[in-house]
């Protein structure tokens, strides 16, 4: 251990490492945006993310904030030259992964409106409550006061005011 090092151990207990919000997770992440770390050290990846997309993520935010990651059995360490290279390779293979998601994603909502399928979700209000909102926004009334009486979201009251003009 080197003898300016000043350790602080971020411990989960009892929460699944699949989940990308854990407490000390997100005290690590906070404390880092902090300036209060500037080296993680793990054991391995997947003691600190379960994902290489959740991996990347993290690896991504400590890039400006000077932060590097050290992995020990892994052998990687984002603050030598090989290290470096590697989160590199790791990211480019994951934006692939992501466009070639996006794309089969479009893809499919693109073949499903062909089928008539409806896109987007389902009007979560009434007729009745269609009617209210154009008579009460008629009559002068806000997008706040029309979705509190109607008990709705001002987004739908909006997009119900939107599909109505």
């Amino acid at each position: 251990m080197h003898k300016d090092w000043h350790i602080i151990e971020y411990l989960d207990s009892g929460v699944s490492g699949t989940k990308d919000q854990r407490p000390a997770l997100n005290q690590l992440m906070a404390d880092a945006r902090r300036g209060k770390v500037d080296r993680v050290i793990v054991w391995r990846f997947d003691r600190f993310a379960r994902s290489v997309s959740h991996l990347l993520r993290a690896l991504e935010e400590f890039r400006p904030l000077n932060v590097d990651f050290v992995s020990v059995t892994e052998a990687i360490d984002t603050s030598t030259p090989m290290g470096k290279r590697v989160f590199t390779v790791l990211a480019a293979v994951a934006e692939l992964e992501r466009s070639l998601i996006v794309e089969r994603v479009r893809a499919g909502q693109r073949a499903a409106k062909a089928r008539g399928k409806r896109i987007g979700r389902a009007n979560s209000f009434s007729a009745e409550q269609a009617s209210t909102i154009t008579s009460l926004r008629a009559d002068g009334a806000s997008l706040r006061t029309i979705a509190s009486q109607v008990g709705l979201p001002k987004s739908t009251v909006h997009r119900v005011l939107s599909a109505s003009a």
